[in-house]
């Protein structure tokens, strides 16, 4: 059983994030090792739903996934080699070393959203077409930005933790 049957969701890049975590929830209640006569078996499984829901929760995972089932996913952890992308990643990476303040954060987060939301139309064009070669590439940009993303959600923690901070505040 593949992670998208698993979670009764169909073979596809887009799938409903609710259905997965709504899925998700049953069947680790299900396979609860707590719940479990075999308690080994049953630990066995809710690690594999962990992992099949890791997976298929992050767009960049679920992109190497899918090429995975079609035995086409060798080569993800290349460097990319678009010198041009290249040049725009280093650019977006020294604006988040670079930012200031929330509001920079935020902007940049837009950015890099429309970036992935662009790499997902390429990819289903690319996955389509099965030009492989170029699915596993944008793949690779995805993860980037992925990373980049979590990057930034980091970031923006720090602020928010260092703004509720005051040396005024009772302890």
């Amino acid at each position: 059983m593949n992670h998208f049957e698993l979670f009764n969701l169909p073979v596809a890049l887009d799938i409903d994030l609710a259905t997965l975590k709504a899925e998700f929830l049953k069947l680790q209640q299900q396979y609860h090792p707590d719940k479990a006569e075999d308690k080994d078996q049953a630990l066995i499984q809710s690690s594999e739903i962990n992992q099949a829901y890791k997976v298929l929760s992050q767009v960049d995972s679920r992109a190497g996934y899918l090429l995975s089932l079609k035995k086409q996913d060798y080569h993800l952890d290349q460097s990319i080699s678009d010198f041009e992308f290249l040049q725009s990643a280093l650019e977006i990476r020294e604006q988040l070393d670079d930012a200031r303040s929330a509001d920079e954060l935020a902007s940049l987060k837009t950015e890099v959203q429309q970036w992935i939301d662009g790499l997902v139309r390429e990819f289903k064009i690319d996955y389509a077409d099965e030009d492989w070669g170029e699915a596993r590439d944008t793949v690779r940009k995805l993860r980037f930005f992925q990373k980049v993303m979590t990057d930034i959600d980091k970031a923006e923690d720090r602020f928010l933790d260092d703004d509720s901070f005051d040396l005024d505040d009772d302890f």
